[in-house]
């Protein structure tokens, strides 16, 4: 493996890593305090990034994205989490790759707009009795005559206040259990699809967490994603790149982010007549913070080397999603105890971090479902799946 960084490459981080700085980090104390990001204020961030190429960079070019390999989308990725997840949003856009699915006159009703900016897609899969488990949803759509007619809720639905549409999961089929969930586009405006409350949350403000309402709403075939019995298989392949990307690698940017500025203040703090990155406590925690991050980063790497070499990647992805979010967790968790009272203040963005970090554990399959996973992959297919030399 070569992890050698390309000149292209170095380009393309340094440009996200510059816009984020100088046009996102300045909003957000403001949505910090007020939980909202004005209108003209997002379509000012999306025009620039779009004007530079920015926007939809995991999408390949014939659809008009740019074509970027999976590791260089971690490497995005990882800037990413240098900022909130509103203004990544509306800056960089959600283009989830399940829409790659679109077909016939899909694709110029839900998938190209979404990759010029002109639509935002939401994922709608989570429901009150299938969280982790999205294989347990009860959203229903019945086949009546050359219609389908959708009944259920989901709830949690990060950014439906902005969404104009919603790639939602239904059983079409209860007698064949997992093998009888499908796929559906769905408008926002569709009759009978009512939006209810956003759920307050203890972070991620500004992102809302919307119920959605279906109360027999009639859907075509042409709402239908991928085939009929397909919607658990895409559902659980979007959730993947979801998972390895926007919690794995954005939890390793925050964490780099935050370690940086906890080293800043270690350098600047002084008690008892020198810096507290003297004390050798202090010391032991930056250490375990970089270590982890180290390792952490290097997992992701190889994992997207192996997603671009067409490795199954879906046991390093559960690594990845524990590994992530954990090291996040511990590291901003130093963070605060090394800030001290001020990193318990809403003076410093610490405790923002912090607040923000716990549900990078628990969204997307929660830390306790992902060992799961990994330990079923390990009994049976045996150590040689973290082994590069097939032992």
């Amino acid at each position: 493996m070569d992890f050698e960084i390309t000149h292209e490459q170095r380009m393309l981080v340094e440009t996200v890593r510059g816009f984020i700085k100088d046009e996102l980090a300045p909003l957000e104390q403001e949505i910090e305090e007020t939980g909202q990001l004005p209108d003209e204020i997002a379509r000012s961030i999306f025009e620039k990034s779009r004007a530079l190429g920015l926007y939809g960079m995991n999408i390949p070019e014939e659809f008009g994205g740019g074509g970027l390999s999976a590791l260089e989308t971690m490497m995005v990725e990882e800037q990413f989490g240098h900022t909130t997840d509103i203004l990544i949003r509306r800056a960089f856009g959600n283009v989830y790759e399940v829409l790659l699915s679109c077909e016939g006159p899909q694709v110029e009703r839900w998938l190209l707009p979404s990759v010029r900016g002109d639509r935002v897609c939401s994922i709608a899969f989570t429901e009150p009795g299938a969280g982790s488990d999205a294989a347990g949803i009860r959203t229903r759509a019945e086949r009546k005559g050359d219609k389908w007619v959708l009944n259920g809720m989901k709830h949690y639905i990060s950014d439906g206040a902005f969404a104009d549409f919603f790639v939602v999961t239904a059983v079409t089929d209860p007698a064949k259990g997992h093998r009888g969930i499908s796929m559906f586009l769905l408008d926002k405006g569709t009759p009978g699809f009512n939006i209810g409350r956003d759920q307050p949350m203890m972070g991620l403000r500004g992102t809302s967490h919307l119920d959605l309402h279906f109360d027999d709403v009639e859907l075509t075939d042409e709402n239908l994603l991928g085939t009929e019995g397909e919607g658990l298989k895409l559902a659980l392949s979007v959730l993947g790149r979801v998972r390895l990307a926007q919690v794995a690698a954005r939890s390793i940017g925050k964490a780099t982010k935050v370690l940086q500025m906890t080293l800043d203040y270690a350098r600047e703090r002084v008690q008892f007549g020198q810096p507290i990155g003297e004390f050798q406590m202090v010391q032991q925690m930056l250490a375990d913070s970089a270590m982890e991050i180290s390792a952490a980063r290097s997992a992701l790497w190889q994992c997207a080397w192996e997603i671009d070499a067409g490795l199954d990647p879906r046991a390093r992805i559960s690594v990845l999603k524990v590994q992530g979010s954990e090291t996040l967790g511990r590291v901003v968790d130093r963070a605060v105890q090394i800030f001290g009272g001020m990193g318990y203040s809403k003076d410093l963005p610490i405790e923002r971090y912090y607040r923000d970090a716990r549900i990078y554990r628990i969204f997307d399959g929660a830390s306790e479902i992902h060992r799961g996973v990994i330990a079923k992959s390990l009994l049976k297919g045996g150590a040689q799946l973290f082994d590069p030399w097939g032992a």
